[in-house]
């Protein structure tokens, strides 16, 4: 029996398809993220190649993010979806090759850039995708609801995904989560090729390279010239970048404290306490947005209670402090997210939406150029002193996302949000 039209395409239904998606390929990514530092150092690398490589994984993402964001505007957002899960699918798989073969550290660096590549395609095309599709079925809402239910779904999705990495990894083997994470990301490859369809958006037909190139242009006068997104998109490589080395760093740093480096299990199910935390975060969007008039208000007390608590995660020499501490940071951090996500969507126009996002992930990225020097300082003074460091990184945030308050505009408050339009500087 066919879905009919109407209801394939009804806010519910393309709100029950974006759910979906992300919670598929939050589980799919998710099975490593308890263990992927402590598979780099049991591959032999050094902490200082290993975060290294993830820097690696972060130049992948500076080099493609704008191009595939462009592809996403260009041909269309559920094609950037389908080629991101193909290029994961394959990359993870070779981690997997490089561990059995013991390769050298150029190797596990080349299959970082190639998974930065692929994650590059999932960034911005999914909220573009979204977005545009609500708004074609007639949704007047508010968008912090909807990315904060998504920012649920990624929590619970990234809970099981991790526990169930870890448990794998302690009972198989840690090359199992990578195996199974590249399967089930050719499963969400099928699942959105049935029912991921472009709606609110049309391929651009005319020659990619100076589509790309005009595309692009404009959607960096989007970003960074309109005084809306100039200082909260300035703010995102220090988020990004604490953000990026303290979740990896605290896979040894929690085992360190607890007194047993081989411990895989309990690495996933401390990032399952995290993904908790993400969860009540995500729920707390909508709610706390009913109480709180502006934005950029929860946005700065998310930034402090979570730099508070990364001070103490960095400086307890308590296994279960530092896990509550982080829990802490995960649920601040939740919170700030999706209502960040809404404020930026709100001011994109949608023929540039999955360029401009692209282009928010890859300033975000350039925080994560710093995971080697923190790799390096962590071999040298340990990780506790790095997740102090890192808090001071993300404090520098507070100040634009104050610029971006003090501009007082009326989507701070969630208005005007139904035709996003360029604003002047």
């Amino acid at each position: 029996m066919s879905v009919p039209a109407a209801a394939a395409t009804s806010p519910r239904a393309i709100q029950a398809t974006y759910l979906g998606l992300t919670a598929s390929t939050t589980l799919a990514t998710s099975m490593i993220w308890g263990i992927n530092t402590i598979f780099l150092l049991d591959a032999g690398l050094t902490n200082l190649e290993a975060f290294a490589a993830n820097a690696f994984y972060t130049l992948g993402m500076l080099l493609f993010e704008i191009p595939t964001g462009v592809v996403a505007d260009l041909r269309g957002r559920r094609l950037s979806f389908l080629l991101g899960s193909a290029v994961l699918a394959a990359s993870t798989a070779l981690y997997v090759l490089l561990w059995v073969w013991e390769s050298p550290f150029w190797a596990w660096a080349a299959a970082s850039v190639l998974l930065g590549f692929g994650y590059t395609f999932f960034s911005g095309a999914m909220e573009a995708w979204v977005v545009d599709a609500l708004r074609s079925a007639g949704y007047r809402g508010e968008l912090d609801g909807v990315f904060g239910r998504a920012q649920a779904a990624t929590g619970v999705a990234m809970l099981a995904g991790s526990v169930l990495g870890g448990v794998l990894a302690q009972l198989v083997g840690l090359w199992l989560p990578f195996a199974l994470r590249s399967a089930l990301l050719l499963a969400s490859l099928v699942a959105a090729a049935v029912w991921m369809h472009d709606l609110g958006f049309s391929p651009v037909r005319q020659r990619v390279g100076p589509a790309m190139r005009g595309l692009l242009r404009v959607s960096v006068d989007v970003g960074l010239r309109d005084g809306r997104l100039r200082w909260l998109m300035l703010a995102g490589p220090f988020i990004g970048g604490s953000m990026g080395y303290v979740f990896y760093a605290a896979q040894p740093y929690l085992l360190e404290l607890y007194g047993d480096e081989e411990a895989f299990a309990l690495a996933g199910i401390v990032a399952a306490l995290v993904a908790a935390a993400q969860i009540v975060g995500g729920m707390l969007a909508a709610p706390l947005r009913r109480v709180v008039r502006r934005r950029t208000t929860l946005m700065l007390a998310a930034l402090a209670i979570s730099t508070a608590a990364l001070i103490v995660a960095g400086l307890t020499t308590s296994f279960w402090i530092a896990v509550a501490a982080l829990a802490a940071w995960g649920l601040a951090l939740s919170t700030l997210t999706p209502v960040r996500r809404a404020y930026l969507n709100a001011c994109i126009p949608s023929q540039q939406r999955a360029t401009v996002l692209s282009f928010d992930s890859l300033l975000s990225s350039v925080g994560g150029l710093v995971q080697p020097a923190f790799g390096r300082a962590a071999d040298l003074q340990g990780y506790g002193i790095t997740i102090v460091a890192s808090s001071a990184l993300q404090a520098l945030a507070i100040p634009f996302v104050a610029l971006t308050r003090h501009r007082r505009d009326p989507v701070d408050l969630g208005e005007g949000e139904a035709e996003a339009q360029p604003a002047a500087a």
